[in-house]
């Protein structure tokens, strides 16, 4: 499988609704690493890494999930693995 990164951008009503916590539970039940953090304009960025079809599962969960009602629009980006996250966590 190859290995790679997606940098997804999820915007909305997305803060203030456990939305990272949500991410980081279905986060548990894939193999991937990386993390989810609040940004500064109200939008949550949640960077994955693993196998890309692994990775592809775990967004479509998480935009499949009760996160849904949520969201407005979401940005993906995809880039080469770095490999340089040890699980995956809420970043603050």
């Amino acid at each position: 499988m190859q290995k790679a990164r997606l940098h997804v951008c999820f915007s909305g009503m997305v803060q203030g609704v456990g939305f990272r916590f949500t991410v980081r539970r279905i986060a548990g039940q894939y193999e991937v690493t990386g993390f989810v953090k609040n940004l500064l304009n109200g939008d949550v960025e949640v960077a994955a890494e693993g196998d890309r079809e692994v990775v592809e599962s775990f967004i479509d969960a998480i935009c499949n999930s009760s996160l849904c009602d949520y969201m407005r629009n979401i940005e993906r980006e995809w880039e080469p693995a770095t490999e340089e996250y040890n699980g995956f966590e809420i970043r603050f």
